[in-house]
């Protein structure tokens, strides 16, 4: 199938399958935003509520822009206000915000938003069947409940650390935020749930989602297996279950193969010139590999060192087995392939500078997603949404010189999009 015959009846006057679905984003760093990141690149109006002068973003900036990779990744696709949510007039404008919307998420320490007078009990008050989705380190309740939590301290404490790194070696922590991403991603299924349930039923709900949680839910069982007291190696590159599957050095680079079948490991012993191992003992089925990884090892890694990375991936796909070179992002964003796929998305940001944002993961045929704008500048649709809920010209001013709103940014050159 090609990509114009995926499209083919693909509607353009929607934004995604969430249009028309209102959501507030009232988060910070990267795993509340990225919940809401997921539903605004799905086509609903997220507006993104930041305290004024709250944000502050890491290096570096994306080159050629001045803007931040943190801030335009995860919060391309909304409109931005700002809201003092400690002051009662900020207050005011916020729940009547929730009496329009949707959904409610929210990342702050647990009982932050209800100190303020705006957590969930707050948001039902005004809206009976809100979806308050709360997303914190530990949850909203248990022995941990109130503790602060950022990636690396949930990778550390999850155990999800102690899985990875080499043989013999200390545990390293995931590169990307891998905590905050699966919350993230739970946040936002979780909040389509209790969407769904209150269409069929008119409830509303608090949804709590835990970054610690999210990170034993995706640990693929290993939990259980330690709880029963066989707990998983460290093995690097390895896996425990099937032998061989690992990153072997070729003369110009790397590749990753995988072995999950016998029939497969009979392919892969022709390949290499040793048809004499495709059921000699000790190599014929995976539980004999297994407790023999380390001569498969050597010989598989011996016949890729003498050849290039082509030439092997060439002989591995002629012969079934799965296998892939290992890249570094920057071959990654030259792909064909992710150009053709459009998870590289040339987009205009608030200042009118462009970037090539990383777009959607899912494709869908009748609704396309796309990345329709880059992040907000702070406060650049703040008059524009409390215009919306009928807050006057006079009101906003007034909410302006009170501090309880920032100072609102508008888009250099009429740019579409915020940044």
């Amino acid at each position: 199938m090609d990509k114009a015959e995926f499209y083919r009846e693909a509607r353009d006057d929607v934004d995604g399958p969430l249009h028309g679905l209102r959501v507030l984003d009232v988060t910070t760093v990267w795993s509340g935003p990225m919940a809401n990141c997921v539903l605004a690149d799905l086509g609903a109006d997220v507006i993104r509520v930041e305290l004024p002068g709250g944000r502050g973003q890491p290096p570096p900036e994306i080159p050629g822009t001045g803007l931040s990779w943190f801030h335009q990744t995860v919060n391309r696709n909304k409109r931005g206000i700002c809201l003092d949510l400690r002051q009662p007039p900020a207050r005011r404008v916020f729940l009547a915000l929730v009496a329009t919307a949707d959904l409610v998420v929210e990342n702050f320490r647990p009982g932050t938003l209800d100190g303020w007078g705006v957590g969930y009990q707050d948001c039902r008050a005004v809206k009976r069947d809100i979806v308050v989705v709360s997303i914190s380190g530990w949850g909203q309740f248990g022995p941990a409940a109130a503790r602060r939590g950022y990636d690396p301290v949930v990778q550390a404490e999850s155990g999800w650390m102690a899985l990875n790194g080499g043989r013999g070696d200390d545990p390293v922590k995931a590169p990307t935020f891998l905590a905050d991403d699966m919350a993230g991603l739970h946040g936002a299924i979780a909040a389509l749930a209790a969407l769904r349930h209150r269409d069929r039923t008119g409830e509303g709900q608090h949804v709590d989602v835990a970054m610690l949680d999210a990170l034993l839910y995706s640990s693929n069982g290993y939990l259980t297996l330690a709880a029963t007291g066989a707990a998983p190696r460290r093995l690097g590159d390895e896996t425990e279950f099937v032998v061989p599957s690992n990153a072997y050095d070729c003369a110009d680079g790397r590749v990753y193969l995988v072995v999950a079948l016998d029939r497969q490991w009979r392919a892969l012993a022709e390949t290499m010139g040793c048809p004499r191992l495709a059921r000699a003992p000790g190599f014929a089925r995976n539980d004999e590999r297994r407790a023999n990884r380390d001569e498969v090892n050597r010989l598989v890694a011996q016949w890729c060192r003498e050849r290039p990375v082509a030439e092997v991936l060439a002989a591995l796909e002629r012969a079934g087995v799965v296998a892939g070179q290992v890249r570094e992002l920057a071959d990654v964003a030259a792909d064909p392939h992710i150009r053709e796929r459009d998870m590289l998305q040339q987009t205009v940001l608030w200042n009118g500078t462009r970037a090539p944002l990383v777009g959607p993961a899912a494709k869908f045929a009748r609704t396309p997603t796309r990345v329709r704008m880059g992040a907000p500048a702070p406060g650049q649709h703040t008059d524009e949404v409390l215009a919306e809920i009928g807050i006057g010209a006079d009101e906003r001013g007034a909410l302006h010189a009170a501090g309880a709103t920032g100072s609102p940014t508008a888009p250099a050159g009429g740019a579409a999009g915020g940044g």
